[in-house]
């Protein structure tokens, strides 16, 4: 009897129609915006971040340029059109200050990357790998940031990027 051979749409079909096994859901509060992409979003996100002009339009000529894009025709796959308007694009976990180190970090967001099998703490104590932990649209807390700084290596979110070195990201 021939082995009955499983193909790559058999695994997606089997994905897509089983329910995620390791789904969970963080209870932390939450701000988010509303779903969908256009201007006023991006305008909103841009206010929001305090972000410099020069980054908001570029946002805006890339979200112009991306209107004209068509989704690509993936060689033997039937993936279905991506509603992008069914997307949230900005959601930030409600803290109540803004944080300084890891250390600082709401158990509840802790405990999701260890949920994820990520040990911020361990990572923080026991590897030579920085980390830019990000849960949502915002970025948590990096790692090795100082001993980085020592050697004049710049690791940081990007939000942060942008507000100590916003010469640097217009640049580049």
């Amino acid at each position: 009897m021939a082995e009955e051979k499983i193909t790559d749409e058999d695994i997606v079909e089997d994905f897509v129609q089983n329910p995620y096994k390791y789904g969970f859901k963080t209870n932390i509060e939450t701000e988010s915006f509303p779903k969908g992409l256009n201007r006023k979003i991006i305008n909103d996100i841009s206010r929001k971040k305090d972000e410099p002009d020069f980054l908001k339009n570029f946002r805006i000529k890339s979200y112009e340029k991306w209107k004209k894009m068509e989704m690509p025709n993936w060689s033997s796959l039937n993936i279905p059109e991506i509603d992008y308007q069914d997307m949230q694009y900005y959601s930030i976990p409600k803290t109540k200050k803004k944080l300084g180190s890891l250390d600082e970090v709401e158990p509840e967001l802790l405990e999701t990357f260890n949920k994820l099998g990520i040990s911020l703490t361990e990572q923080k104590l026991l590897s030579n790998v920085a980390v830019d932990a990000v849960f949502d649209s915002v970025s948590i807390g990096t790692t090795f940031k100082k001993q980085l700084h020592k050697f004049g290596v710049i690791f940081c979110s990007f939000s942060e990027a942008v507000e100590y070195y916003p010469n640097l990201v217009e640049k580049y």
